[in-house]
Formats: C-alpha cells, sequence, structure tokens
C-alpha cells in the first residue's frame, strides 16, 4: 500500500470502503483477515491516512464481494460522512448575507452554518422567526443582533444562544466583514 495524505478522493474512498464493509456486515479485523492485510492497512484506509493500490483495493474488495466497477460507481450515503472540506459546503445564500452549510440537512437534526456578513449586510427589516433553536460564536467581525426587544453588539469570540421562535435580526453595522459559526436545531429549511 502507498501512504498518501488525504485528497477528497481518499476521503470518497475512505468513506466508501466504510459503507460497504459495515453492509457486509464485517469489522474491520474480519475484513483484513479474509483480504489477507493488517487491520491497521483498514484502518488506515477508511480514516483517509493511506491510499491502497488498485490491486490491494480489488482484493480487499473480493472478501465484500464487490468489483472496482461497482465500489466506484457507489453512492454514499449522506450521513455516513464525518467530514466536509471548504469547497463542498453547501451555498443556501450568497451576496452580502452568505451562508454555506455543512451536509444535507435533510438526513440530520442539527444544521451548521458558515456565515458571512459583508459590511452593511442585514438578514432583512422583516424580524426572522422558525421553530428551531440556534446558536453561534462570532469568529470575526462584529455583527448586531436583534432577539425580541434585545439587541447587543457581538464581537470576535462572542457568542449566542436563543429560541428562534423569538423574532430576531442580524446586521452588520461595522465596516469589515463579519464570520459566524452558527448551529439551528432542528434545521431551518
Amino acid at each position: 500500500m502507498s501512504e498518501q495524505h488525504t485528497t477528497q478522493d481518499n476521503f470518497e474512498l475512505g468513506a466508501r470502503l466504510r459503507f460497504v464493509r459495515q453492509n457486509a456486515g464485517l469489522s474491520q479485523r474480519e475484513l483484513a483477515k479474509r483480504a489477507g492485510v493488517t487491520n491497521a492497512a483498514i484502518s488506515l484506509i477508511e480514516n483517509n491516512q493511506s491510499s491502497p493500490s488498485v490491486s490491494s483495493l480489488k482484493k480487499i474488495l473480493e472478501v465484500i464481494p464487490m468489483s472496482l466497477t461497482e465500489f466506484f460507481a457507489l453512492e454514499t450515503p449522506e450521513e455516513s460522512r464525518v467530514f466536509f472540506k471548504a469547497n463542498e459546503l453547501v451555498p443556501i445564500a450568497s451576496g452580502p448575507v452568505d451562508f454555506r452549510q455543512v451536509g444535507d440537512v435533510r438526513k440530520h437534526q442539527l444544521q451548521v452554518l458558515h456565515e458571512r456578513y459583508a459590511p452593511g449586510a442585514d438578514t432583512g427589516r422583516s424580524m426572522l422567526q422558525h421553530d428551531s433553536e440556534e446558536g453561534g460564536v462570532v469568529i470575526s467581525g462584529s455583527i448586531e443582533l436583534t432577539v425580541g426587544d434585545r439587541k447587543q453588539i457581538l464581537k470576535a469570540g462572542d457568542a449566542y444562544l436563543f429560541d428562534s421562535r423569538q423574532p430576531h435580526r442580524f446586521r452588520n453595522i461595522g465596516d469589515v466583514e463579519c464570520v459566524i459559526i452558527s448551529a439551528c436545531t432542528p434545521p431551518y429549511l
């Protein structure tokens, strides 16, 4: 097996191998034993710390049994994904207010967002309300957050947590972009 650091292809390969192994009802140890490789080799592949040669992968898949063609054509279910590259975040709003979401919220009970507010950006004059709870941490810049009749300017390192059924609004009144990492449960679709 050749060592290689994580790439997007390795991520998919590791997640796919884990998915097909689990669907076959095999532990890492059992798959390794049957394929004639070490348990550590299977673990490294599934954790994207090693990329197998084609012949090694073919040998491992024969145990499942599955061809290389079937393996690479396989769609890995979203809920089995754990890691997401920056370019894999799903854009759900763009412009002065830019939201990128981690994963597919239809398959999870938690929505995680990477939010960017340009100077002067605003979620709108109409206050937002939805049946959720949300919280976040300001990573850089500052944001004016209004929740009900309360208003606060939050700066880098400050955080918030509230019941989203309360009317709320986010506004960047500063002169630099504001970046927030937030979470909402259940997801606000």
